[in-house]
């Protein structure tokens, strides 16, 4: 049937098909009766590849601001992804984002986390979907429940519903039902939470990719920041607290880029759907020689800053400290770096591997903290302004040497005295 209107819908004549004649007028369907048709992305490649083509995936990627999420970001860029960043609050801090990939490859969406709808428009019209929404302190809108349960769980429902093909979930090394204890009754919250996302967005997505991560160090990140943290760590007179002082403490930091690099490689992996992988390092470190490292790696050694260790657990000012750091509505990210009473605990615990596949079976080559931290911690450097005149007198800052299986197996058998090693040696 075809019409004739005037501006404002109000329709003049219509004529059926073929009045005029079936070679001058064809028949036209109604806007309403026209199907949509589905959009198949992979016929759509344009290009050889990078920030000029387009890949044929559409992804969305939550929390894409973030420390991974900057990485992430730009390596979808790269392989001319089109993404879209769904952001809350101010958009202005999203637009650095923008030149990750090539005019009209780079798309934003406003988003409330806990509107359904908002988070199915994001989705909408996205193949991939890579969730790196988190935070390490809870605040007067957001509970470690909210952040990694509820929201998690909320997408991954969305996901399915809208077809989604690939979901990436991030999680934590030492994500238990119930973790270990140092000194919380309980044990970690934020750990516990984590492990109940797990289940949730498996729940809800089964295919969905999960990545268990250690801590990441890297350009502008929170551990390295929170180690070095002025505010809060040192006491008076330089002492670093420790659980234990450190020397049960086992840790397997992550560089950063490694972890994007495992988390691209498993977009286009068959083998990493419903998979869950171990996002950790290859060396393993008491955290006493960890901490030890980054701080001569600063300059801030025994000798020039009084640099030691002292027992976390004998000094109540650090608490007080950090208790006010998580509660504190202001500053919580940007000046005390997420530090909490939850995130000591955490310190306090050692990584703990369950076996599952890690980042080497994603093809990734893991850079060892020899590599990699001395660059990330340089412009951190006390004498970084001081030109040397004779390079023989810069000190060579040695890494620390990795613990073997067996000698952690002592120091877990020794860990498990629990207090009573902080009496003096002889004693226990």
């Amino acid at each position: 049937m075809a019409g004739l209107t005037v501006r404002g819908g109000l329709t003049m004549l219509k004529l059926p098909s073929g009045a005029i004649g079936a070679g001058t007028v064809s028949a036209q369907n109604y806007s309403s009766e026209v199907k949509p048709r589905g959009m198949n992305l992979s016929a759509m490649k344009r290009g050889k590849g990078g920030r000029s083509s387009f890949s044929g995936d559409v992804v969305t990627v939550f929390g894409g601001n973030g420390f991974v999420g900057r990485g992430v970001a730009n390596r979808l860029g790269k392989n001319g992804s089109q993404i879209i960043f769904p952001y809350r609050g101010d958009h202005y801090k999203m637009m650095r984002l923008k030149v990750v990939g090539d005019l009209g490859q780079v798309l934003f969406c406003p988003l409330d986390v806990r509107d359904e709808e908002s988070i199915r428009k994001a989705v909408s019209r996205s193949n991939i979907v890579i969730n790196l929404i988190g935070r390490g302190i809870e605040t007067k809108n957001f509970s470690y429940t909210d952040v990694n349960v509820k929201i998690p769980e909320t997408i991954a429902k969305v996901c399915r519903e809208m077809g989604v093909k690939r979901l990436v979930h991030m999680s934590h090394i030492n994500a238990r039902a119930e973790p270990e204890r140092a000194f919380l009754k309980n044990g970690s919250e934020f750990l516990r939470t984590k492990y109940q996302g797990e289940l949730a967005v498996r729940n809800e997505f089964p295919d969905a990719t999960i990545f268990r991560c250690s801590d990441l160090y890297g350009q502008q990140d929170q551990f390295l920041n929170q180690i070095l943290n002025s505010y809060i760590l040192p006491n008076p007179n330089n002492g670093i607290p420790l659980y234990l002082k450190g020397k049960y403490t086992v840790k397997q930091p992550v560089f950063w880029s490694d972890v994007v690099s495992g988390i691209m490689n498993s977009l286009y992996d068959s083998d990493a759907i419903g998979q869950t992988y171990e996002a950790v390092g290859p060396e393993r470190f008491t955290m006493a020689d960890l901490i030890k490292y980054v701080y001569e790696l600063t300059s801030r050694d025994e000798e020039d800053w009084n640099f030691h260790i002292t027992e976390l657990m004998m000094d109540p000012l650090v608490f007080a400290k950090v208790y006010f750091a998580q509660k504190t509505p202001f500053g919580g990210v940007t000046s005390f770096n997420q530090m909490s009473v939850d995130l000591m605990e955490r310190w306090s615990i050692s990584d703990e591997s369950q076996g599952l596949p890690n980042l080497s079976d994603l093809g990734v080559k893991l850079h060892t903290i020899g590599e990699k931290m001395p660059w990330e911690v340089a412009f951190r450097d006390q004498w970084k302004y001081v030109v040397w005149e004779y390079p023989e007198e810069l000190t060579k800052r040695v890494p620390p040497k990795p613990v073997t299986f067996l000698e952690e197996r002592h120091l877990a058998a020794q860990r498990s005295k629990g207090l009573l090693n902080m009496l003096p040696a002889g004693i226990v």
